[in-house]
């Protein structure tokens, strides 16, 4: 089983960028579609962005859509969430996410597939 770590949260103003990481332990990481969601206080967890095994596809939330971007590097074993033009609205618990399944194929990977996931990064926007 993979294990994810998040790191990069932290407090930034309104307009202002930040980059999270999720380093994966084990040698299958290549293999793993891998996602990042995010859950504020009071609310359910969300989907944020998700990239493909190689990297060449990505799918995001309308909510992100043109100010973060997802990317990961492969040699080591790390994805991350470059995220631009930050709003108050962004404020939330971010966590990375695998789809453990290396048979499942489905692109975008159904959200219920994510099955492996990190602690969580804490992100405060002030407005």
């Amino acid at each position: 089983q993979v294990q994810l770590v998040e790191s990069g949260g932290r407090l930034v103003q309104a307009g202002g960028s930040l980059r999270l990481s999720c380093a994966a332990s084990g040698r299958t990481f290549s293999r793993l579609d891998m996602g990042w969601f995010r859950q504020a206080p009071g609310k359910e967890r969300e989907f944020v962005a998700t990239i493909s095994r190689s990297g060449s596809s990505t799918k995001y939330a309308d909510s992100v859509q043109g100010r973060f971007t997802v990317s990961r590097d492969n040699a080591k074993n790390t994805v991350y969430l470059q995220m631009n033009k930050l709003k108050f609205e962004d404020t939330a618990v971010y966590y990375c996410a695998a789809r453990s399944d290396l048979l499942a194929s489905t692109w975008p990977p159904p959200l219920r597939e994510f099955d492996c996931w990190g602690q969580g990064t804490q992100v405060t926007v002030s407005s």
